[in-house]
């Protein structure tokens, strides 16, 4: 394999203003990182001591004074993983529920929805550990609860919308969010109280913030600055600008010209707001454009 094209590869992968893709990128970073610094500590016990630093400094800690002291771990918690089969389910639904999300509500929603479910899913845990069991102290990674955030969102607001399932067929968002919550409760039994209760926090934001959006409030609209970046209409009309050399001449741009800056326009609204802020007229210019 191509070292330089594989890592050409990568860039325009991760180039795309998808965040998504960022996302799944970081996750398994983190994730190859720490198990080449685990296997290295297997190798070299003398360097195992950089493994537990990490995972103590990494994770969430459920009990409230060991919160205080490394409270970070409210936002790196749902970016480590240490077991595969954890990344790669919650890598998966993070693919596929991302991106459902990202096409109908937009991608500057994403990344906030991601770290409110996940913080949500972690307040509901150090609440639970520290009403409930005493302050018991019991770390916790993964991004299960912001994954479950998106998920609810995605049924909530788009309830019918189905999807193809191996072995099972098509099933509509709203039947597959209540199999993963009932699944959720079952699980209950057999241990992992604290996971479970953060599954559940991440879910009723995914639920309340798909609530508050539809009666026009964007519970995510203060971090959506991350996502200021200048539009590939914005860098077209920065590229091709230039000083007018006479006041008196006006430059008009041809009609292919005023066709192309349009679409970018358009693709733009749709990748940071999603397909269902087009209107009416915008939806048909962009069908008659797909059709020439």
């Amino acid at each position: 394999m191509n070292g330089t094209s594989f890592s050409a590869d990568i860039r325009y992968w991760l180039r795309q203003g998808n965040t998504i893709n960022l996302l799944l990128f970081w996750n398994v970073v983190v994730f190859l990182v720490l198990g080449i610094v685990y296997l290295t500590g297997k190798i070299a016990p003398s360097t195992g001591f950089i493994s537990l630093f990490l995972s103590d400094n990494l994770s969430l800690h459920s009990n409230v004074l060991a919160f205080l002291k490394k409270p970070w771990g409210l936002l790196t918690y749902m970016f480590t993983h240490f077991d595969i089969l954890h990344i790669f389910f919650n890598m998966l639904n993070l693919y596929w529920f991302g991106n459902i999300f990202r096409s109908f509500l937009g991608n500057q929603r994403v990344l906030p929805l991601y770290l409110l479910g996940g913080i949500a899913g972690g307040a509901a845990y150090l609440l639970v550990y520290n009403l409930a069991f005493g302050g018991l102290n019991v770390p916790m990674i993964g991004a299960s609860a912001s994954v479950m955030a998106i998920l609810i969102a995605c049924a909530t607001k788009l309830p019918n919308y189905e999807i193809g399932l191996l072995f099972i067929g098509s099933i509509r968002l709203k039947w597959l969010a209540i199999i993963v919550i009932i699944l959720d409760l079952v699980s209950l039994t057999q241990g992992n109280i604290g996971g479970i209760v953060a599954h559940m926090g991440g879910a009723l934001f995914g639920f309340v913030y798909i609530q508050f959006l539809n009666n026009g409030t964007d519970l995510g609209h203060p971090l959506i600055w991350l996502f200021n970046k200048p539009t590939r209409a914005t860098v077209r009309r920065r590229r091709n600008f230039k000083p007018k050399k006479s006041p008196l001449k006006v430059v008009k741009p041809s009609p292919e010209e005023n066709k192309q800056l349009r679409l970018d326009q358009l693709l733009d609204k749709i990748n940071d707001n999603g397909i269902e802020s087009l209107s009416p007229e915008e939806r048909a210019w962009l069908k008659k454009m797909s059709q020439e």
